[in-house]
């Protein structure tokens, strides 16, 4: 009798662990969203400069974006895809957008399984950002992409986070937000699996073994695949390394499982998920103040 009721204790005490976890998680990418939107265009203006100066066969000199993408790529090998998990602005706008569709689709038009793309489409479909990257880098490299203004979707977001209209040569680049919003209402993380650059240049850098994801399978429910099924991007921790990549750090996985059979080494060291989390936003606000990717100072 003694073990049946420690049960249900210990699963209201992660569930009450989830909750706070859930509202730090969501108090943390409103900070950086109002601190730090345009974070995401300042990084990618860095591989745009760093492209474009090898095309010229230019010396390449340290500018502020260059070093963005530095600071942005470090934190990235050193604790994951926290940038995308937690930072971006445009994966928190998808996450806002899809969750008020999904509200709506729910309410007003009695849906009871939200609108997405079928799970088998998906791993095709992210492969799109990287054939986006290498055509930007092309045109980079041979001096062309500078010439092509107001096609850029995320300038167009950019300008539109500091209370400013864009401007008429910017068309496109609105056209192009508003498919994008569209998408973002039909599929997690639209913009981030299938046409974010940046989180195709952050999918290729390795992550240190302390801060990567891991499953242990041999715990898991047969049958259970809940942490797929809740990831944003359609993967399982460690099933296909050439997709681990695509892993945004976001940690839903290890909130989902109900065994608790993921996990990140440094639980070892800061055990409390909310801790760990708290501490690396931290970090990252630190290192984006430096690097001047903060608004207001």
């Amino acid at each position: 009798m003694k073990q049946n009721n420690e049960l249900p204790a210990a699963a209201q005490k992660r569930k009450k662990h989830l909750r706070i976890k859930t509202a730090a998680a969501i108090l943390i990418r409103l900070v950086f969203f109002v601190l730090m939107p345009a974070a995401f265009a300042a990084g990618f203006n860095g591989v745009k400069s760093l492209v474009t100066s090898i095309g010229k066969g230019e010396a390449l000199g340290m500018n502020g974006f260059i070093l963005t993408l530095i600071g942005l790529a470090g934190f990235t090998i050193v604790f994951g895809r926290f940038f995308c998990g937690y930072v971006c602005a445009f994966g928190t706008l998808g996450d806002a957008v899809y969750a008020l569709s999904g509200l709506i689709q729910k309410k007003i038009f009695k849906r009871k399984k939200q609108i997405s793309f079928p799970e088998k489409t998906v791993p095709f479909l992210q492969k799109i950002k990287y054939i986006i990257l290498f055509l930007i880098v092309i045109l980079c490299a041979v001096g062309v992409y500078g010439n092509l203004k107001g096609y850029s979707p995320w300038d167009v977001f950019s300008k539109l986070t500091t209370f400013k209209l864009p401007d008429e040569g910017q068309l496109i680049g609105i056209i192009l937000l508003i498919l994008i919003i569209i998408g973002m209402a039909l599929q997690k993380r639209f913009f981030c699996q299938f046409l974010c650059p940046m989180g195709a240049v952050f999918a290729f850098l390795p992550v240190m073994p302390f801060s990567a994801i891991r499953s242990h399978k041999d715990s898991c429910l047969k049958g259970c695949s809940a942490c797929r099924k809740n990831c944003p991007v359609h993967i399982k921790p460690g099933e296909d390394q050439f997709r681990d990549g695509e892993c945004i750090a976001c940690e839903k996985c290890m909130n989902t499982c109900p065994k608790s059979n993921i996990s990140r080494p440094t639980q070892m060291i800061i055990k409390n998920e909310i801790v760990s989390l708290i501490f690396r936003a931290l970090i990252f606000l630190a290192m984006g103040s430096f690097l001047g990717m903060c608004r207001f100072w």
